[in-house]
């Protein structure tokens, strides 16, 4: 990652005028999974869960509306959308006009679809909506509080995961202790884990040694959690796995990606205290 010039700090950024789907920047899925070493074939299927909290418009009388958004960008999709270009995008809308919310989720889905480069699902909700005032723990155990060292805070080090073959287990484990940083801006990100296996019974000082072992990496949310996936699977080899990430807000946004084996059940989207 190129050295980032710290000038930058206290200058404004050049938000947009208007709406603009130009402003969309896809990355290519490609770039992080070879480095997994995956080509074309993955051994998972999944969504990355967007929300959007600060997305508004003016109204065909000119009265800004404001409204909470789900964006699903499902994982086979051969690119993920960086999220700084997201935010600017939805800023355009700012002072656009469009004339109601049927006509804004049919320009968020076509526009976030094409960046995509597949279909994008997009929900609206209104501030006042029952679920928008939903927050729960994710379903698992915590393992955070394990008495146990801690000298590796990066790179990941997948040789920390390993399991027990003699003790099948069928478990669901959280840490809220997962902190990475972006590649483009250095900024960190924040997220809390929820890995559900069966299989080999998981090591949970590896497992929580393992997942500190971001606290300095940078990669995007979606890389690290199917780096996760990948290095839960080769080194512990469990027959079901999920791993499903829910980062913090930043501008507006959160990004939670989740990652399966074949045949699981896609997440549902209830924030949890942080977000």
């Amino acid at each position: 990652m190129e050295p980032r010039d710290p000038t930058h700090l206290g200058k404004p950024t050049d938000y947009p005028g208007g709406y603009d789907a130009g402003l969309l920047d896809p990355i290519p899925r490609a770039n992080g999974r070879s480095a997994l070493g995956f080509g074309a074939e993955v051994p998972f299927i999944g969504v990355d869960v967007w929300n959007a909290y600060e997305l508004s418009w003016l109204d065909a009388r000119g009265k800004p509306r404001a409204v909470m958004a789900e964006f699903r960008v499902p994982a086979e999709s051969p690119n993920l959308i960086e999220s700084k270009s997201c935010k600017l995008y939805l800023n355009g809308f700012n002072q656009a006009r469009v004339p109601d919310t049927d006509t804004l989720r049919t320009m968020l889905v076509h526009d976030l679809s094409a960046a995509a480069g597949a279909p994008v699902s997009v929900q609206l909700s209104t501030l006042t909506s029952p679920q928008s005032a939903i927050i729960a723990n994710l379903a698992g155990e915590v393992i955070d509080d394990l008495p146990i060292e801690f000298r590796n805070y990066g790179p990941p080090d997948p040789s920390l995961l390993y399991g027990n073959p003699d003790a099948v287990a069928e478990e669901i484990l959280v840490s809220h202790l997962l902190k990475s940083n972006c590649p483009v801006t250095g900024q960190p990100d924040w997220a809390s884990v929820q890995i559900a296996y069966q299989g080999p019974r998981l090591g949970r000082d590896g497992l929580l040694r393992y997942l500190v072992s971001f606290r300095e990496h940078a990669e995007f949310h979606e890389q690290c959690v199917e780096r996760i996936f990948n290095d839960l699977l080769r080194q512990c080899q469990p027959s079901r796995l999920s791993v499903y990430a829910r980062y913090t807000r930043r501008g507006g946004l959160d990004i939670n990606p989740f990652r399966c084996t074949p045949g699981g059940l896609l997440p549902d989207n209830t924030r949890t205290a942080r977000q």
